[in-house]
């Protein structure tokens, strides 16, 4: 279709910095180890695979450099607006054999990335709801629980915030760009801190040592044992502290830290023993069980790849700007504050803690807090550490909005979506339509993902339901712990969707490289062989765990085969709308030559 050069076109403004902290606001490794250690902890039975945590994001860190060394190698060869709805019909175009089935095959690309693309977002802005419902909780207990915020509460913040961001992807990517910038030396230099700190007080706390017992009702760290029931609930007093547990003198008995891996039972992990053991596989399911989440952490390297149209040297920064991105966040970043975190767990707060907190970050900072400033001091140093995460949210989510926008943008400037997600805003020149569209989409899904947040394994007991402040905002959508246990965990299964897209459309970029470079003169072996099969094989293998996973007894059936369904329904749509779409407009699904 003929281009109207008269028509607000994009403008090539990025360089090399601008490039990279678009695609680093994506992975934001100072908002996700707030946001999605309580996700990870709970995936399986009782946090069965949490001991992988570490090594699982690694796995999921190596697929994700296959997946950037294919996008970073096929963007030189076709810089653009569209990333890799684009590159798969460049791809086949180039071959004598495939370009029959380009007009199909970028089709599936792109509307097989937009179940990444627009769910993602939601993901974003019902994280963002958890996040304020803790911070909330926190700072006025009598309104809100901290550790189990309101759904509605939670609902209505993920709206709001959508709307807000939406109005920023309005104005432009320069105007995004400036404030990813910033955002990423904050939140990187947020991290930094917060991982010495927790490295900082395992080391200082030895097997044995006196150290700080943390309750997660009052947000608050003690010095001794807590008593309690046969039962083991903790007993209180009339201001709902827990009281201490009393030695033969009438003594409080101090709190002693221990890092044994797992509790009494022998069953429900707690703590690593040592520094190897956080970075040890465990267990290979576990370890690949964990990758399916982690994925979620990783993505966003590619979303610059969508920018091509905005940048000044597309073909030299856009590859570096994929590569920098990954390794910047991905190799340093993120296994850094990972070890750190999972380094830190004792049994003044074991993973089991975390698996009941709304934020078992915000509750580490807390301790750490408390340890270098003094006792009732950690919540300044949570509070401003969740400043940082929170800027990172608009980031992230920004830049996630801007990359599903474009592809969006793109199809529907190539006639193969509706038309008016083909046009740009004559000021801004942004795709003004499709943004707004992704806007709703992602307020619906945010709201979807808090609405049983604490389904499943993470379902809070009745006594703690019944503890809730009471109101509309803090304690209306709890069900019973049975109802709860029964259905499925809301933000799990609305991650678990994203990611599926993701390997899906990870798994097809790396066969688009494949393609492209096949039986060119500069093709290498190494990366445009070697890698992007091993990206297919990956990504696939990721995939097919959705299935492995449930009958392993690594987790419930609910929330993977659930995004399953979805992800099927999906792309059933797809092709009636493709179909459908091709009669009415006259085209046809193969093309006749190269020029069609």
């Amino acid at each position: 279709m003929a281009q109207d050069t008269s028509a607000p076109q994009m403008q090539a403004t990025l360089g090399l910095t601008g490039l990279t902290s678009n695609a680093m606001a994506l992975i934001a490794p100072g908002a996700f180890l707030w946001l999605t250690f309580a996700i990870q902890a709970n995936t399986g039975i009782g946090g069965a695979t949490a001991p992988s945590m570490w090594i699982g994001i690694f796995a999921a860190l190596l697929l994700c450099l296959a997946t950037a060394v294919s996008y970073a190698e096929i963007s030189k060869l076709y810089p653009g607006t569209g990333s890799s709805y684009y590159y798969a019909e460049q791809a086949l175009l180039s071959k004598d054999a495939t370009f029959k089935y380009a007009r199909i095959a970028k089709f599936i690309v792109g509307w097989g990335s937009h179940l990444y693309y627009w769910v993602y977002p939601g993901v974003m802005v019902g994280v963002t709801g958890v996040f304020v419902g803790y911070v909330v909780g926190f700072l006025y207990p009598g309104f809100m629980s901290g550790s189990n915020p309101g759904p509605i509460f939670m609902a209505l913040v993920a709206v709001v915030f959508t709307f807000a961001v939406a109005w920023i992807a309005q104005r432009g990517a320069n105007a995004s760009t400036a404030v990813n910038l910033a955002i990423n030396i904050v939140q990187i230099s947020a991290l930094v801190l917060f991982s010495i700190l927790a490295i900082g007080y395992r080391s200082n706390h030895p097997q044995g040592a006196t150290a700080l017992n943390y309750d997660s009702s009052t947000l608050a760290t003690y010095t001794y044992n807590f008593a309690t029931k046969a039962d083991g609930t903790i007993i209180r007093d009339a201001s709902g502290n827990p009281t201490p547990q009393l030695d033969a003198a009438g003594k409080p008995v101090p709190f002693t830290i221990d890092y044994s891996p797992y509790d009494s039972t022998g069953k429900l992990f707690q703590a690593h023993s040592s520094a190897k053991s956080v970075v040890s596989v465990h267990s290979f399911n576990w370890m690949m069980i964990q990758a399916t989440v982690a994925i979620l952490i990783l993505v966003g390297f590619e979303s610059v790849t969508s920018m091509g149209g905005e940048a000044k040297n597309a073909k030299r920064d856009i590859p570096l700007a994929v590569i920098f991105s990954l390794l910047i966040q991905g190799l340093v970043c993120y296994l850094i504050e990972y070890f750190a975190a999972n380094y830190f767990l004792n049994s003044g707060y074991s993973m089991q803690s975390a698996l009941g907190s709304a934020a078992p970050i915000g509750d580490m900072m807390i301790i750490v807090g408390d340890a270098l400033l003094g006792q009732g001091h950690g919540k300044y140093f949570m509070l401003a550490e969740a400043v940082t995460v929170f800027l990172a949210l608009i980031g992230t989510t920004l830049a996630c909005m801007n990359t599903g926008a474009r592809v969006t943008y793109a199809m529907g400037k190539d006639d193969e979506a509706p038309e008016h997600f083909g046009m740009l805003h004559s000021k801004t020149l942004t795709p003004h339509r499709a943004v707004r569209t992704l806007s709703f989409i992602t307020a619906f899904i945010g709201v979807v993902s808090v609405s049983l947040l604490f389904g499943d394994a993470s379902a809070p007991s009745d006594a703690t339901i019944a503890a809730l402040p009471h109101g509309i905002f803090s304690s209306v959508g709890y069900l019973s712990h049975d109802t709860l246990a029964k259905l499925p965990n809301s933000l799990l299964m609305v991650t678990l969707i994203s990611n599926f897209g993701t390997f899906i459309l990870y798994a097809l970029s790396c066969l688009l490289c494949f393609i492209a470079y096949a039986k060119r003169p500069d093709h290498s072996l190494i990366k445009h062989t070697l890698i992007p099969i091993f990206g297919i094989l990956a990504n696939v293998g990721c995939m097919a765990f959705y299935l492995i996973g449930p009958l392993a007894g690594l987790g419930t059936k609910m929330e993977p085969y659930g995004a399953l369904i979805i992800a099927f329904l999906w792309g059933a749509y797809g092709a009636f709308y493709f179909m459908k779409s091709s009669k009415a407009k006259g085209k046809t699904m193969l093309l006749e030559s190269k020029a069609a």
